[in-house]
């Protein structure tokens, strides 16, 4: 794991700089408000809809994405976890535009899913900014 201390740039409308994405908090706030009317119908499938909402809760409120000059970098507090080269990226895609909810996106020897727990505004205008889809 690398250290890495970075001057970000939050906004909505992406520069040629480094841009962090604001979280969102709307996809696992409505997984835990799904998961309460399930108590009545299937309480252990209740139990890990609200289970998954509320990690999903902490990982919005945790991790940063950063869209930088060359690669889309994933921060928990101060420490870089994972960096994606934008060079290596063949495809992406956000699924349900009206309500995103998940991130996909393609290296040359992975493929990705990611919720969206970022602004997705802001993200989809950065990706087509430095990664224009073929």
């Amino acid at each position: 794991m690398v250290r890495v201390t970075q001057s970000s740039t939050t906004s909505n409308t992406p520069s040629t700089g480094t841009v962090q994405l604001a979280p969102s908090y709307t996809l696992p706030i409505a997984l835990v408000f799904i998961a309460i009317p399930l108590v009545w119908v299937q309480p252990w499938v209740a139990g890990v809809v609200a289970v998954f909402g509320l990690f999903l809760l902490f990982q919005a409120v945790t991790l940063r994405l950063f869209f930088t000059e060359t690669a889309l970098d994933i921060f928990r507090g101060e420490t870089l976890i994972r960096r994606f080269p934008y060079q290596e990226w063949q495809n992406w895609r956000i699924f349900w535009p009206n309500f995103p909810i998940l991130f996909y996106f393609k290296e040359v020897k992975s493929i990705h899913f990611v919720p969206v727990l970022f602004d997705p505004k802001t993200l989809q205008s950065c990706l087509e900014q430095r990664c224009p889809r073929i």
